[in-house]
């Protein structure tokens, strides 16, 4: 459903913040971007997205096709009508709209009126702590409430590919694994394809089918998410497991050295 290939993004004519990056993600599927803070992920987002332009940057080189179509050059509303959708990080509601305006928002490119209340009450259904806070404005609401607010939003546009960059930002743990329910619906029950950006390596590779890690720009393993679940290196510096299974802080691993294989 959506490939790339070889893609450079560049910031200010300067910053190379995606360096060669190539994936694919199957129509269907859920495929997980994993990587620390820094490593260009949500750079790689905004450039399918098409909103490179509002942050000072361009792509210079590579492709991006959606469906068979390139999306390099279009506008984000042109790539939203073709069903490919962002839930941005931090989840960027409208914080002085209700909840009910900020869904209606989600389905501002549609015009068929049954449509769009049909599709209301399914985001409804699918995240019930909002049907009683239609009328509150969404700036009053949890994180865990915005977090629903924002992808209910992403859903009243019928997306056929949803790409969510860290969903599970600032949520305490239960709401995270509500959070992820939700997801694992959408794909089983609807058959949504899922592009997911997500910090929690071990719940994302657990929820996707396939998963590429980014390190300085470049993908620097890919593999069906059962493989990455048991690679060693993934194990120490994404799911802070040591051999014998005890998990290590942050700050014990993060400078470690790259083993040669994973620059291959």
């Amino acid at each position: 459903m959506l490939k790339v290939t070889n893609l450079q993004t560049v910031y200010n004519d300067v910053i190379v913040a995606i360096k060669g990056v190539s994936l694919e993600v199957p129509e269907g599927s859920i495929v997980t971007l994993l990587g620390a803070n820094g490593t260009g992920k949500t750079t790689l987002l905004r450039s399918i997205s098409g909103v490179l332009k509002s942050m000072k940057a361009e792509i210079e080189e590579g492709s991006i096709t959606f469906l068979g179509q390139q999306v390099i050059g279009k506008d984000p509303d042109e790539i939203v009508r073709l069903g490919l959708c962002q839930v941005p990080e931090g989840r960027r509601i409208f914080a002085d709209l209700t909840v009910a305006e900020n869904l209606r928002l989600g389905a501002y490119l549609r015009h068929d009126r049954a449509g769009i209340r049909a599709d209301l009450r399914n985001v409804l259904d699918l995240f019930p702590p909002l049907a009683p806070r239609l009328s509150l404005r969404a700036g009053f609401l949890s994180g865990g409430e915005q977090q629903m607010l924002a992808i209910g939003r992403a859903l009243m546009a019928r997306p056929r590919l949803l790409m969510l960059d860290e969903p599970s930002l600032g949520l305490a743990p239960i709401l995270v694994e509500e959070i992820f329910a939700r997801l694992r619906r959408l794909n089983t029950e609807l058959g949504l394809t899922i592009l997911l950006i997500e910090q929690n390596a071990n719940l994302a590779l657990k929820l996707a089918s396939y998963g590429y890690i980014m390190e300085n720009g470049r993908v620097v393993l890919d593999g069906p998410s059962q493989k990455l679940l048991a690679n060693e290196d993934v194990k120490e510096f994404y799911l802070g497991l040591t051999e014998t299974a005890q998990r290590r802080s942050y700050a014990e691993v993060k400078h470690y050295k790259r083993r040669k294989r994973w620059l291959s």
